[in-house]
């Protein structure tokens, strides 16, 4: 068994409430920095980075894992992580589908870059990204699961989109087999008015919008990986998240 430091939501300069500073190479050397050795990019409604951001954990020696944040037409975000990063772009591709266009103002949300593995800018996104989708939460999870997926409820520690503050609870359905907060503290007062949490796995991240946010190497998961490959540590992560019960 592999015991990895994680954190597995991570905005990049494409999502227009990041720091430009925040672009693939940085994240991964902050990463690398703080001691983490698996980490997850989660663009709000793209995947758009996720390939440059692989190539570079790969030179920083971390795993990379390709993901998104999506935004549910009720408002609610989502995490979504692939183990292979050509289904994370194809499910990209569906879910821009479902973007509502509103033209970004980048005057008031800051811009969107994509940006190739040398950090060098290769485009602008001019749609506002993090707006909410056409896809309500139970088609936006399964949509993620057909693609491969795995999927959590994200922050729902926090009034800001957490789907607790939404809903007023953690619904029956989708269901879920694991959590994420962002605070660990904060698990204890959760579970008091919603019992069922004590039954999810729970994930801790940062949803790092600035290179100070990504965490500190505090959260770990037990992985049973064969080497240190990151396809192998990829298929140990997720063979670890779908054993979630």
């Amino acid at each position: 068994m592999k015991k990895l430091y994680y954190d597995f939501h991570i905005h990049s300069c494409l999502s227009p409430c990041a720091d430009d500073d925040m672009t693939p190479n940085n994240i991964c050397g902050m990463a690398k920095l703080k001691g983490l050795d698996i980490v997850a990019l989660t663009d709000h409604n793209t995947c758009g980075n996720c390939k440059s951001f692989m190539a570079a954990a790969e030179k920083q020696e971390i795993v990379g894992v390709a993901g998104m944040e999506l935004t549910t037409s009720e408002d609610i975000h989502i995490v979504c992580l692939f183990e292979h990063l050509e289904d994370a772009e194809r499910f990209s591709s569906e879910v821009a589908k479902y973007r509502v266009p509103f033209e970004n103002r980048v005057d008031i949300f800051g811009e969107q870059y994509y940006l190739d593995e040398n950090d060098e800018v290769l485009g602008v996104e001019k749609d506002y990204l993090p707006i909410a989708t056409g896809l309500d939460i139970e088609t936006a999870t399964l949509l993620a699961r057909e693609h491969g997926g795995f999927v959590w409820p994200a922050h729902i520690d926090r009034e800001s989109n957490g789907i607790v503050a939404v809903l007023g609870t953690l619904p029956d359905r989708p269901e879920y087999t694991a959590i994420e907060l962002n605070s660990a503290e904060s698990f204890d007062g959760l579970a008091e008015s919603i019992p069922s949490i004590k039954e999810k796995a729970v994930l801790v991240s940062s949803d790092a919008h600035y290179l100070w946010d990504i965490n500190e190497a505090e959260n770990s998961v037990e992985l049973d990986a064969q080497s240190d490959d990151p396809k192998e540590i990829r298929r140990a992560l997720f063979e670890y998240l779908k054993s979630f019960k």
